[in-house]
């Protein structure tokens, strides 16, 4: 059973949707799904320690050997990414039945478990594949999905960002549909291994540059790449909590790792980084990112913008760990890819709770919020302190390794940038800090209570996280270091 592991942990949730579909009652569908994903990360979690030790599992389906069949093919990479996603899918699959049942109508529950399932399979199924074709076609999955979760949430605005989400989606889609058609026209293989062994040759050809540019540019689309995000403030504002906790944690972490694999196991980084200097233009678009995202955050009036805004500064330090293009650079981006999901997921299941009691996060509702939902306003600050990079949480270790990586290249500039930016994310975790803390709560506020013990719970597991993977980095420095050793050999 375990040989078939790769395609399961994908082709379940896939099968998981319609019976949800068919079953219909609210607790039916959320204990599939609790179920579902349980079994993913269980299988997650067993790739990922098959792979820790250089092992790669290729898979090939309908038993039609690479390259001329579909392969999924598994390495510490992949692995490392997949076990993100099961995991935030678990605890977010245990968060939602609370905070849905107030932000969405009974009878549209069902639903929502249903676009989740399909949301995992195309985002597990993104990671797993060694297909540049059924990258696409996963991808498309988990898009058509997010958007119907977006849509979901009630404010009505919720159907203007999905619908933006959906117009750039279907660009960015295009892009990478295109990108593959030239790579395609050039090797004659859809095999993501065997395109790698073929580009060599033919990598001066400009069609395989403009496939790297198609791909580049639709990838940055949906991993929301400064200044490619205009999608994502409005998406992670209006949709239901459970949802931003989810895609904020989860779908662009999945993006980067794509860009990664395309830019170090595909298309190899001698022909990105040294020939056509693509290193550079991701150290500036980063660099624009962290400090303009983290300023526009500083004057948002919603908290949950705030942290939307956070997000884009956040994918930043991940993309310039993969532009500084060395070993410390890149494991720096993937330990935060790591770190940042936790954090952010924690944050926004937090703001879950604080909707849930006072009605909504602008900062006009939230004042005093501190005194009478003291565990939830603490698990907020927690996480903002990650997000500046204090010492003893998860976001110090990945930008100190950022700072390295810089140092290292003799980039002292570059490493005076990291740090200035981080003084952008005081100013607006310092701005919630007040709010909740230094304000004076109005008569509502004053009356509310803690959020329900399962949510907190669920979202203090991933608090506790931060915190724990702040001062034992053996899982996630030791993980990002094998992820980046695996992707810097390629695959064989």
């Amino acid at each position: 059973m375990t040989s078939h592991f790769p395609i399961l942990q994908v082709v379940l949730p896939l099968l998981a949707a319609p019976v949800m579909v068919l079953a219909r009652r609210a607790g039916i569908t959320w204990l599939i799904a609790v179920a579902m994903s349980a079994a993913v990360l269980g299988m997650a979690g067993w790739l990922f320690v098959q792979t820790g030790a250089g092992e790669t599992i290729s898979y090939a389906i309908g038993s039609w050997p690479p390259p001329w069949g579909i392969e999924y093919r598994i390495d510490a990479a992949n692995a490392y990414v997949m076990l993100l996603v099961a995991a935030i899918g678990l605890l977010v699959a245990l968060y939602s039945r609370a905070s849905i049942a107030a932000e969405i109508p009974a009878d549209q529950h069902y639903l929502f478990y249903t676009m989740f399932a399909l949301c995992l399979t195309g985002l597990l199924g993104m990671a797993a594949t060694g297909d540049a074709f059924n990258l696409f076609v996963f991808l498309e999955i988990a898009s058509l999905s997010t958007y119907v979760l977006i849509a979901l949430g009630r404010d009505r605005r919720a159907l203007v960002a999905a619908y933006q989400y959906l117009i750039t989606g279907t660009i960015g889609a295009s892009f990478i549909v295109i990108g593959v058609g030239l790579a395609y026209l050039e090797t004659g293989t859809l095999n993501l291994a065997d395109m790698a062994t073929r580009l060599p040759d033919v990598s001066d050809q400009r069609s395989v540059r403009a496939a790297l540019a198609f791909l580049t540019v639709g990838v940055s689309l949906k991993l929301a790449l400064f200044p490619l995000h205009l999608w994502l403030p409005n998406a992670y504002t209006y949709a239901p909590s459970a949802v931003a906790a989810f895609l904020a944690a989860t779908a662009t972490k999945v993006a980067v790792y794509v860009l990664m694999r395309l830019y170090y196991s595909v298309f190899g980084a001698k022909l990105v980084f040294e020939e056509l200097a693509v290193g550079r233009v991701l150290i500036a678009l980063s660099l624009a990112a962290m400090v303009i995202a983290s300023a526009v955050a500083i004057f948002q009036r919603d908290v949950k913008r705030m942290f939307a805004y956070s997000s884009i500064a956040q994918v930043g330090y991940i993309t310039l760990g993969i532009g500084i293009a060395s070993e410390t650079g890149l494991i720096a981006g993937i330990v935060h890819l790591f770190n940042h999901a936790l954090t952010k997921g924690a944050i926004f299941m937090l703001l879950g709770c604080i909707a849930l009691r006072a009605g909504g996060v602008g900062f006009d509702r939230i004042a005093g919020i501190g005194r009478v939902m003291p565990l939830t306003s603490f698990g907020i600050v927690i996480g903002g302190l990650s997000l500046i990079g204090v010492p003893g949480t998860a976001g110090f270790v990945s930008k100190w390794y950022l700072v390295v990586a810089a140092l290292e290249q003799g980039a002292l500039w570059l490493a005076v940038l990291v740090v200035a930016s981080s003084l952008l994310a005081i100013v607006y975790v310092w701005r919630f800090v007040e709010a909740a803390y230094f304000n004076a709560p109005s008569a509502h506020i004053a009356a509310l209570k803690e959020a329900p013990a399962g949510m907190l719970a669920l979202s203090w597991v991933m608090i506790a996280a931060c915190i724990y993977f702040g001062l034992d980095t053996r899982l996630t420095l030791g993980g990002a270091t094998d992820a980046a050793g695996a992707l810097m050999r390629g695959w064989p």
